[in-house]
């Protein structure tokens, strides 16, 4: 599941998944001549090598053709993610992606894993904020079937009792186990309800046990009708392929499936900046040892900074050596595990820096220090030097993943993905990399003063709830209960809310089991 727990793609703590949302540029031999290249120069690349064009039912069709690979990836991205969700229905977009596993018209139940699996291919799915996409690489002498496929399940999708009925225990089993049966599953989860006041990315794209039972077979029907339509979806095909019979096989399936005449609902809600710092508590069963999350609003994915803050997410948090991880975890041994998050999205985002306490101290003594000693790390990166050798290895090592990932046709196919949700542009893919090489040192540190240590903050700690208690936290976010639930306003004479404060302001599921 592509999402932050999972919920989100842009994420720069482990493995640098950050990398995940840059463009593949180059075939192997020049991207390894790329990443040879000195990061403080800027590395000519060949274009992407995209043609697109548009059915006259809406559909757009993006095709990647490398005739180096015997494979050929096709996925089909639909505009509709967990934000998207009917009110009261959290968790439905997750809810749906599994569905569209289920039987159609002319397929059985499954028949993706037949026609992917049993040829020695590979197929799965993810739910994010602002999509919902399908991904399978097979050998290129099937392609065609799975054009077939893709258009049959978009089109004649067929859903009953029994099969909504398992495909929602599953999903609330995915949930249980990835949310309230872990220790932290529940902190992650509420992040982006505190981070959001009124945008709907404040529901987590995992939902709630509570909206998923509420959901009924007639709200799955709607849902398809309303998004899973050709002018609500892109066709992105990269590999192994024959463009004009690539053409005529999407004319073929693709081209007869009708528009709807009914408009598709677009969310619109503008995410307003944060007015005052807050302070919550969430508490929850089972926490083995407490722990503190800071929350900033984030910008767009398509906003100039977006660059800076992966880079700067990084160098804070990106693997062993990083900042947070030297500092927090080794040094002065205060936290067993640090980082810091950028998440995203199309519309707005949020960033987090976390630490979890390594115990032997009441959590009110020990999450004041741990909330300390993330901003001084933040601190220390904004306003202090940053050496030379430390930018240029994390910088090399967000290029390096980003081209590697873009060797492959299932990793071309989703940058392309990527571009077309969060800008609107497939072309976009080729320049995100130009973006991330142009990125400096007085660049992340301007973003990290702008967007962190001059914004307000939402401090939340996460401690356990008194015995026989279930916590506050529920199974979902607090976004159900109005902004930031439980969330006060900071004192200014607070000693937490004072230590290491920032100047006055001046301004997010997943793969099939």
């Amino acid at each position: 599941m592509k999402h932050l727990l999972p919920l989100t793609r842009r994420q720069t703590l482990a493995g640098l998944a950050a990398a995940t949302s840059l463009p593949w540029l180059a075939p192997p031999a020049q991207a390894a001549a790329a990443v040879a290249a000195p990061v403080r120069g800027s590395v000519s690349l060949p274009p992407l090598g995209l043609r697109q064009r548009t059915l006259a039912n809406g559909l757009q069709v993006i095709a990647l053709p490398d005739r180096s690979t015997a494979t050929v990836s096709v996925q089909v991205w639909y505009r509709v993610g967990g934000k998207d969700d009917p009110a009261g229905r959290s968790g439905f977009a997750h809810l749906f992606e599994h569905m569209m596993f289920k039987r159609t018209r002319h397929m059985p139940s499954e028949t993706f894993d037949r026609l992917t699996e049993d040829v020695g291919g590979q197929n799965n799915a993810f739910t994010a904020e602002d999509t919902t996409a399908y991904q399978s690489e097979v050998p290129s002498n099937h392609l065609e079937r799975l054009l077939w496929a893709e258009a049959e399940r978009m089109s004649n999708l067929e859903v009953d009792q029994p099969s909504f009925d398992s495909e929602r225990a599953v999903v609330q089993e995915e949930l249980r186990q990835r949310v309230l049966a872990s220790p932290y599953g529940r902190l992650f989860n509420a992040l982006p309800g505190y981070a959001f006041e009124r945008h709907p990315y404040r529901r987590p794209v995992v939902g709630s046990i509570d909206d998923l039972n509420a959901a009924t077979l007639d709200d799955v029907r709607a849902f398809h009708s309303t998004y899973y339509r050709p002018d609500n979806a892109v066709l992105i095909v990269a590999g192994d392929l024959d463009e004009a019979r690539f053409d005529a096989a999407v004319d073929r399936y693709f081209g007869r499936i009708a528009r709807p005449a009914m408009p598709i609902p677009r969310v619109t809600v503008q995410e307003p900046p944060r007015q005052a710092d807050l302070r919550a508590t969430l508490q929850a069963p089972r926490v083995p040892l407490p722990a503190v999350a800071l929350i900033w609003k984030g910008p767009a994915a398509r906003d100039e900074d977006a660059a800076a803050l992966d880079v700067a997410s990084a160098l804070l948090a990106g693997g062993e050596s990083s900042r947070m991880n030297q500092a927090l975890v080794y040094r002065d041994r205060v936290a067993q595990a640090a980082g810091f998050q950028t998440h995203l999205n199309a519309d707005a985002g949020m960033l987090v820096a976390y630490a979890i306490a390594v115990g032997g101290q009441p959590a009110e003594q020990q999450l004041p220090a741990l909330e300390k000693a993330l901003m001084r790390e933040i601190e220390s990166l904004a306003r202090g030097p940053i050496r030379d050798a430390e930018f240029d290895k994390v910088r090399t090592q967000l290029l390096t993943a980003a081209l590697m990932e873009r060797q492959t046709p299932n990793g071309r196919a989703a940058a392309a993905g990527w571009a077309v949700i969060q800008y609107g542009d497939a072309r976009q893919a080729e320049q995100q990399l130009q973006r991330l090489q142009a990125v400096r040192a007085a660049d992340v540190q301007r973003v990290l003063r702008r967007h962190v240590l001059e914004a307000h903050r939402v401090t939340l700690s996460y401690v356990q709830a008194p015995d026989g208690a279930a916590g506050t936290g529920g199974d979902a976010s607090p976004a159900a209960a109005g902004p930031a639930a439980g969330a006060q306003p900071a004192s200014a004479a607070s000693p937490a809310s004072g230590a290491a404060t920032p100047p006055p302001a001046t301004t997010p599921t997943g793969s099939r089991p």
